[in-house]
């Protein structure tokens, strides 16, 4: 049997983290069985669905590296198509037209909900005399087995069982014509062959009525495999709406695709205590029997610490041709500054994306003036300040070997000479420097800035401090 997954995304938000977690895990299922993975668009809601959201999807999927075989197909190109197969299923007699409007179908649901009984359609229209005719518009219903039972075997929950008495006639085609999710995704599986579903636990609910339509079909059932889903911090349900899982604002935010992957495989699956995957091991090891079937929560601090991992793995030349394009995209003449392999090798292990190395770095490149922070000069400052500054100016000036060990060394023994600690220093020294109270190892940044451009700096800004507390 020849494997075949799909990833069926609807274009009407952004892609989060689950959405992706379905692609890739059909994707490995697909390749660890030298199978298919198939992309299609679901696109049949014609208000919410936008072309700008499939172009994502794709460009998603293509960063991520996780490549389609066939398509990407798209069901609005075939609702003509659908809806022929629907008219031969009422000719069938198993599916019919439900003339039933919004009211009538509230008060169904109003009257069950009183009596304790699911808010199911109650069939009014199921069985209507076959001369029955109406100008009302309508609905097309599935008609579901009334008895019996219907089963599947969950390939990470294991044996699933459902009344037919317990479940819907299920809509398949609304009142405008336009067949509907539950119906047009049936046809496409059976057509395409999907031999293995995966997909999220919220459409477990779905899955009896699809297997029924299916049965009346005559196809053969796919496997289905249904995920736990993926939580915030809050335990909140990852959505389109929360745009901070929006895969595509992480790529933004300078993340690698081999860290997003790889986070997001273990979001429910493992493997022993391994916690670091490339690409051929995820398809290798890949299994049903090691995904877990409670939530998973999405830490954003996780991802960082894997972001860091990757970014300090890679080689020199592969960050510098990316900090490269950062510095040409910002106008900045990153000639015009230490040699980038050397400044990328000291800072790479304090940052975590390569965003936060770039902006890391940015000052030692920038001709711009730093403005001098009188807010962080008049919380932090005081007259003592400036005799620190003046004294660490003169060792400094006097010091013959410029490298960032006797750099730190110059500090430390200032800070015992004045018996004073070290945050006295270097915090006048960022503000100095930086403009800023936070900063990597001072020492360095005082090395790489150089030390004709570091003295000229100190002197400006012990200038400044003077006015303001003498």
């Amino acid at each position: 049997m020849l494997v075949k997954t799909r990833f069926a995304p609807s274009p009407t938000g952004e892609l989060h983290f689950g959405n992706i977690r379905t692609a890739l895990y059909s994707w490995l299922y697909a390749r660890k069985n030298n199978g298919v993975f198939l992309l299609r668009i679901e696109d049949t809601d014609l208000i919410r669905s936008k072309s700008i959201f499939s172009k994502k999807i794709m460009k998603t999927l293509k960063w991520l590296k996780l490549d389609w075989d066939e398509g990407p197909y798209f069901q609005s190109q075939r609702i003509n198509h659908y809806k022929n197969i629907i008219l031969e299923m009422l000719k069938k007699k198993i599916a019919y037209k439900c003339y039933c409007g919004h009211e009538k179908l509230n008060l169904i649901k109003k009257n069950k909900i009183l009596k304790g009984e699911k808010p199911r359609y109650d069939g009014t229209c199921r069985n209507l005399n076959k001369d029955f005719n109406s100008l009302n518009k309508y609905v097309v219903r599935f008609k579901n087995p009334s008895y019996g039972k219907v089963s599947f075997v969950d390939l990470v929950r294991g044996k699933i069982v459902f009344n037919n008495n317990e479940l819907d006639d299920l809509i398949i085609q609304r009142e405008n014509g336009i067949p509907t999710y539950n119906f047009c995704v049936v046809i496409d599986d059976m057509e395409s062959k999907i031999t293995h579903i995966i997909r999220g636990e919220d459409h477990i609910n779905n899955t009896p009525r699809q297997i029924n339509i299916l049965n009346s079909l005559g196809s053969k059932l796919p496997s289905y495999a249904h995920l736990s889903m993926i939580v915030d911090s809050h335990r909140k349900t990852l959505s389109k709406r929360n745009n901070s899982v929006n895969v595509l604002e992480y790529k933004k935010l300078g993340f690698f695709p081999e860290s997003i992957l790889n986070y997001i495989v273990r979001l429910g699956w493992s493997h022993k205590n391994k916690e670091i995957f490339n690409i051929s091991e995820m398809i290798k090891l890949f299994n049903f029997n090691s995904i877990t079937k409670s939530p998973s929560i999405f830490d954003k601090k996780k991802l960082l610490r894997l972001n860091k991992y990757y970014l300090n793995i890679n080689s020199l030349k592969k960050n510098k041709k990316i900090l490269i394009s950062l510095f040409k995209k910002n106008n900045i003449d990153f000639k015009k500054g230490p040699e980038l392999k050397k400044i990328i090798k000291t800072f790479s292990p304090h940052c975590s994306t390569i965003f936060e190395l770039f902006n890391s770095i940015l000052f030692f490149f920038k001709n711009n003036k730093i403005k001098f922070n009188k807010k962080y000069v008049k919380t932090y400052l005081n007259k003592k300040s400036i005799y620190i500054l003046k004294k660490l100016y003169i060792i400094l000036i006097n010091l013959k070997t410029w490298n960032s060990k006797d750099i730190l060394k110059s500090i430390k023994n200032l800070s015992i000479s004045l018996c004073i600690k070290l945050r006295e220093i270097i915090l006048p020294v960022r503000i100095a420097l930086l403009g800023t109270i936070h900063s990597l190892s001072i020492n360095k940044i005082l090395f790489f800035m150089g030390k004709k451009k570091s003295l000229l700096k100190l002197k400006k800004f012990l200038k400044y401090i003077i006015k303001i507390f003498i």
